[in-house]
């Protein structure tokens, strides 16, 4: 194979991402199900003279970041590059975390996401990124897409695999769905919570949940009222409950209270998916009185945009948190 061209990039250029949070799974919807929601890491990328890398983080986790071109949003701007047959110029990335990592709130996944939209906004006008090469290298590099797929794309979306690789469907969610997520001070590792769920399950749990899907996508797009049903999960969330029994207590106090409460992701935060904004803060009265555990509340949209990448110049801010 031939060595990859200089970089095309102009140096200097310099682009603005945006990347919301995800919850995957939604209770039934196991490695397929994925709504994206209104928390955003912002990163600002610019292109620097080959072999050069500057890297600066701030916010809560920062310490654990790495500085190096291990970093997850520079491999994955690597790989982006590779992918389309051109080399990468050297890069200067400046980002403040906001999406807490380790809580099941897709933080992997808005990483990978916000590389490769980093490699799409520097290639502009030399390379076109559609949304099919996205979502493949996203699910290349994440593993799976229930994550990637609502932080490229937004909204509620079902991605599944085929012969031709990841597919996704995006759908607008009803306006009366309501997110709120508890996250706990602690966190675990996607590997091992995704350890804990069995290869095989009774078949007669594997109807429970099909059941259950089919209902939420009914739930969430026209009927929020369903939600409580529609979220009941045989799958997944029992078998993660021993490594989670905050997360654990938590959900099942909400659920007998009649919220829609779920693991989000593979935890250990929990999503509510209330039907009004009056029930999510009545949610959140609930779950300060029904545990000892600490956990910040965070009242969120349904983002309907997905990642976003634009030009930056010299006079805008630097990046900023955006919850709502």
């Amino acid at each position: 194979m031939s060595p990859a061209p200089p970089s095309p990039v102009v140096g200097g250029r310099a682009v603005v991402v945006r990347v919301p949070a995800t919850s995957a799974n939604l209770g039934p919807g196991f490695d397929t199900l994925g709504l994206a929601l209104s928390l955003y890491d912002e990163l600002i990328v610019q292109a620097l003279p080959e072999g050069q890398l500057r890297i600066e983080v701030d916010g809560p986790g920062a310490e654990n970041v790495p500085r190096d071109a291990s970093n997850l949003v520079v491999r994955s701007m690597a790989y982006a590059f590779e992918a389309v047959g051109r080399r990468m110029p050297g890069i200067a990335l400046s980002t403040r975390i906001v999406i807490p990592h380790g809580r099941g709130l897709g933080s992997s996944g808005a990483a990978v996401v916000a590389g490769l939209l980093a490699a799409q906004g520097l290639l502009a006008g030399d390379v076109e990124f559609g949304p099919s090469l996205l979502l493949r290298l996203a699910t290349e590099l994440e593993g799976h897409p229930d994550n990637v797929a609502p932080a490229l794309f937004g909204g509620l979306t079902i991605a599944w695999l085929d012969e031709h690789g990841p597919q996704y469907k995006k759908l607008l969610v009803h306006r009366g769905v309501s997110p709120v997520v508890f996250v706990p001070e602690t966190t675990m590792p996607t590997r091992i919570s995704r350890a804990l769920a069995p290869l095989q399950v009774p078949r007669e749990d594997a109807v429970f949940n099909v059941s259950r899907s089919a209902l939420l996508i009914a739930a969430l797009t026209q009927s929020p009222e369903l939600l409580l049903a529609a979220t009941d999960d045989k799958l997944h969330q029992n078998y993660r409950a021993q490594a989670m029994p905050a997360t654990d207590q938590l959900v099942h106090r909400l659920r007998e209270a009649g919220y829609a409460a779920v693991l989000s992701g593979a935890g250990p935060s929990v999503l509510v998916l209330a039907d009004g904004p009056g029930r999510r803060l009545e949610a959140v009265r609930l779950a300060a009185a029904v545990t000892d555990t600490p956990w910040e509340p965070l009242l969120l949209a349904v983002d309907f945009k997905g990642g976003t990448v634009k030009e930056h110049s010299e006079d805008a801010q630097q990046p900023a948190s955006h919850a709502s």
